[in-house]
């Protein structure tokens, strides 16, 4: 183990300060300061190196996590990144990203505050990138097939360079102009600057992985053109349809849902001209869903300097301490303050919207709240408790309904489960010879680090279709939502 008694010696939770917010508010940068070497190496300390690792069950991809919180307190970077890079092939995106299951799960989070695992683990991958340790991996061999990686999120990226260091021809399609999907254009800089997207995929680029931007799967080429070229197809398009919110005045201009809006300011940050850009700048902003996305949309809306933010929850405030329903090691749902709640604007809950409202000019001014109440298991507006908001910009940030799935319908005849999810069996694979599908367009939304090992179980599958036998990992199962503790 790192330092046997580490957990006794050093009994706080220490993480890098966050920038001023006065200071962060004024560029897209990551809000964290340059990280301690002695508190990570504390921290990488605290690690018990249980005989039962909870932490590795708690995280879909299985990480090393107690050996490589070792090798960061004996100082040993490169033997931590490649044992880091067994599990996962994307630490930094999974360190900066993903809530940390494996955190929720650590043993010494019965008595104190938990590791910071996600903390080592962006750590060593950027040290890493800063020595020059990450290379290329290109294979040894070279199959003679072919594989189609339809969306470029965690899970297609992961997916492809897995199928591309088996020996595989991977080419990954992208609708957006750029590569990336979310990681690209749903995550603010302040989150996740661009560098580290740019940075791997140079990697896989070198690797021999080939990327195909601005291709639109079922318009610009079918998806049976697709499966006709191909060896083997890979669906990884995400959920991404958006939960709407049908009240009255839900048309009126100043509505939009949440990626519309963090899409335009994404491509503005890469340097791109953005017609007629939804921006909060002197509005009164006021975003509804108490989630990550809502947290990005609020700390873009302080940066583009809005007049005011608002942050609304149709639901109770989570407590602080871990509710007697969820015990260790269950992840479970604590009120959290993200580095946007931080910076400023007003945060509500039990808030259920009732009705936009028009100006002269026909745009949303206000929002018509009311307290929420539960009558027979569902929330409803409470009679009586009506009121008004000011608001200019409205951002609905209320989650994804399920993947666009009509021209794969229509095209291939793969059918969609009760949840609109594409129907797939215990081998990632749909209806459709050949064809596979991996993260959220197959289990719906759901977080980066169940993204990264599906895409990583899936390339397994495809592997072992085309192979008949296959030496890659396959860390999850399609029917698995959390693991068996």
């Amino acid at each position: 183990m790192a330092d046997p008694k580490g957990f006794l010696k050093t009994t706080e939770r220490e993480l890098p300060a966050r920038r001023p917010v006065s200071v962060r508010l004024m560029d897209w940068k990551e809000v964290y300061e340059q990280g301690d070497a002695a508190q990570l190496k504390r921290q990488a300390g605290r690690c018990m190196d249980c005989g039962v690792p909870f932490c590795q069950q708690g995280c879909p991809l299985g990480n090393i996590i107690p050996e490589w919180n070792d090798l960061t307190w004996r100082d040993e970077g490169r033997q931590a990144i490649e044992r880091l890079h067994t599990t996962n092939n994307f630490p930094e995106f999974t360190g900066r990203l993903c809530p940390a299951p494996c955190e929720s799960s650590c043993v010494l989070g019965i008595s104190q505050p938990p590791v910071t695992i996600k903390q080592v683990e962006v750590s060593i991958i950027d040290q890493a990138f800063a020595n020059g340790w990450v290379q290329p991996q290109p294979p040894g061999r070279l199959t003679g097939k072919t594989v189609a990686v339809v969306g470029s999120g965690p899970a297609g990226l992961a997916a492809a360079q897995q199928l591309t260091r088996a020996g595989h021809t991977v080419a990954v399609f992208e609708r957006d102009d750029r590569i990336g999907g979310l990681l690209r254009y749903g995550i603010p800089d302040f989150k996740m600057e661009k560098k580290h997207l740019e940075a791997r995929l140079a990697q896989m680029t070198a690797e021999g992985t080939r990327f195909r931007a601005g291709v639109n799967i079922g318009v610009d080429l079918t998806w049976a053109d697709l499966r006709a070229r191909y060896d083997a197809v890979v669906i990884a398009t995400g959920a991404m349809v958006p939960r709407d919110l049908p009240v009255a005045g839900r048309d009126l201009p100043g509505v939009h849902f949440a990626m519309e809006y963090l899409v335009q300011q994404n491509k503005v940050g890469a340097g791109d001209t953005v017609d007629q850009q939804i921006t909060a700048e002197g509005k009164h902003v006021v975003v509804l869903g108490g989630g990550d996305t809502g947290a990005d949309c609020i700390g873009t809306a302080h940066r583009q300097l809005a007049a005011s933010v608002t942050n609304l929850a149709i639901g109770r405030q989570p407590g602080t301490d871990r509710p007697e329903h969820q015990p260790w090691p269950l992840s479970p749902t604590l009120f959290e303050v993200s580095s946007a709640h931080e910076e400023g604007g007003n945060r509500e809950f039990l808030v259920s919207t009732v009705e936009f409202l028009a100006n002269e000019a026909g745009e949303v001014r206000a929002i018509r709240v009311a307290e929420t109440e539960f009558l027979d298991g569902r929330r409803v507006p409470k009679a009586g408790t009506e009121r008004e908001i000011p608001a200019d910009l409205v951002l609905l940030a209320l989650g994804f309904t399920g993947p666009e799935s009509r021209d794969l319908a229509d095209q291939l005849h793969i059918p969609v489960d009760g949840r609109s999810n594409v129907e797939r069996d215990d081998n990632y694979q749909t209806s459709h010879e050949g064809v596979f599908v991996a993260g959220d367009a197959g289990r719906g939304q759901s977080l980066i680090v169940w993204a990264i090992a599906e895409g990583r179980a899936a390339a397994a599958a495809v592997d072992k279709f085309l192979e008949g036998e296959t030496q890659l990992p396959a860390p999850v199962k399609p029917t698995d939502h959390a693991f068996a503790i």
